[in-house]
């Protein structure tokens, strides 16, 4: 359980933090993100970012079981996954996050998402561990 609370002190902050930025900046976000996916540089140092997370994270909390541990694992998976994605089919960014822009309740809902596990992570780290 030690690693399990290491790893929610830091991704509870992180999720509260850039959800809650992006949440009350959007469009500001938006524009960066619309620069950002048509910077191939930055889109392939990225991809190298979240693909180094996702292992580092899958390789010493691949945990499935039945309780907020788990959301550490999700989250692991999810920036591997991504890493992968962005680093392999790098052409396919660009037309998906456009679909994202084009949909801003679906990226409000997105980032609430994160921003609730952020939260349960943030509690279990610090308050209940």
């Amino acid at each position: 359980m030690g690693t399990s609370i290491f790893l929610a002190k830091v991704f509870g902050p992180y999720c509260l933090i850039v959800a809650t930025g992006v949440l009350l900046n959007q469009k500001l976000y938006w524009t960066m993100l619309e620069e950002f996916i048509q910077n191939n540089k930055l889109l392939y140092v990225g991809g190298v970012i979240a693909l180094l997370c996702g292992l580092l994270t899958v390789v010493v909390h691949n945990v499935w079981v039945v309780g907020w541990p788990v959301i550490i694992t999700v989250l692991g998976w999810i920036s591997l996954l991504k890493g992968v994605w962005v680093i392999v089919f790098p052409g396919s960014v660009p037309k998906l996050t456009a679909y994202h822009l084009k949909n801003p309740p679906l990226m409000a809902f997105r980032l609430v998402v994160v921003l609730v596990a952020g939260a349960i992570l943030t509690f279990f780290g610090y308050v209940n561990g």
